[in-house]
């Protein structure tokens, strides 16, 4: 009875300790966060996609594909559903590739938006919002595949049309060609060098003597400079001393002024005396031929003097001269 009564007990404390640890597990691992659903709707394929794969919003995981299958309301696209994060700030328009991870070719959703609209996109769990799922690069990338092909194949045709016997003797014969023109080229080359030689020594030859003549004469040249620059360092003291005060230029300047000064008194007082003086002498030079005149026609009055003045017409004893006879 003892064996069976502590056989019941471990295994009733071995079936607590589970129920402890699963009852720990379920609310370590519980997820409280609130999601809402949208539907993507695409004809592309979706391989390598899986339910409960994960959804990337900006590269943040903010969500899980809830579920994958056909969409009813058109044909021929698969229908995907996702639960997203209640935060996640999705607008109008969000849009979402289709995203593998690494090497695995495991695939998840990745949401993203360029800014387009500013209109939040209002969730309906019952009628879930539809998020337009864009072609990723490897979609692409195999939409294009064939017009690659196309393309590569019609490069590989025209690359064989080139390469064919024909175009190989004209590429052989152009290579020819080009071997010619290369040995013209060096045979042209050492002509233009031997030429170069030829006439370029003699000049080479003379530019010592002419490095030489150059230098004597930039010597000469920075004489006459130096004899140039004395004479104007002379030039500058005659003329500092000739500017200095009571030289020369200041001398001959009170000089001036004293001459100015002279004329000015000259003038002003000895040329009106000059002009009286000569103004008497004009009068007492006059008076002096008058008498002069008068002994001339009177000698006698040297001895006799004047006289009295004869009377003239209408005066008291006044005569006419008696009239001239006329001759015949």
């Amino acid at each position: 009875m003892e064996n069976k009564s502590h056989a019941l007990a471990a295994g009733a404390f071995v079936l607590g300790l589970v129920a402890v640890l699963v009852a720990l597990v379920v609310w370590f691992t519980r997820d409280t966060t609130v999601r809402n659903f949208y539907e993507l709707s695409t004809r592309d394929a979706v391989s390598g996609l899986q339910p409960q794969a994960a959804v990337r919003y900006r590269g943040i995981a903010v969500g899980k594909v809830d579920s994958i299958d056909f969409d009813p309301q058109q044909k021929g696209n698969v229908r995907v559903r996702l639960s997203v994060d209640e935060r996640v700030p999705l607008t109008q328009s969000t849009f979402a590739t289709l995203s593998y991870q690494g090497v695995t070719g495991l695939a998840f959703i990745a949401l993203d938006d360029k800014g387009e609209s500013q209109v939040p996109l209002t969730p309906d769990n019952g009628n879930p919002p539809r998020i337009p799922l864009k072609p990723s690069a490897l979609a692409q990338l195999q939409d294009r595949g064939e017009v690659i092909l196309d393309q590569v194949e019609t490069a590989t045709r025209r690359m064989n049309d080139l390469l064919a016997e024909p175009n190989q003797k004209r590429i052989a014969d152009a290579l020819e060609n080009i071997a010619q023109a290369s040995a013209s080229a060096n045979t042209l080359t050492r002509q233009l060098d031997s030429t170069i030689r030829t006439r370029l020594d003699p000049a080479l030859a003379a530019i010592p003597p002419l490095a030489a003549n150059t230098s004597e004469t930039m010597t000469s040249v920075r004489t006459a400079a130096s004899d140039v620059s004395r004479a104007a360092s002379s030039f500058d003291t005659t003329m500092a001393r000739l500017n200095e005060k009571d030289g020369p230029i200041d001398r001959l300047a009170a000089g001036t002024e004293a001459l100015g000064q002279a004329v000015d008194s000259f003038n002003g007082a000895t040329l009106p005396r000059l002009n009286r003086v000569a103004e008497d002498t004009s009068r007492a030079v006059r008076r002096l031929g008058r008498a002069a005149d008068g002994i001339s026609d009177n000698p006698q009055s040297l001895l006799f003097g004047t006289g009295g003045t004869a009377p003239g017409p209408g005066e008291s004893g006044f005569s006419a001269p008696p009239a001239s006879t006329a001759r015949p």
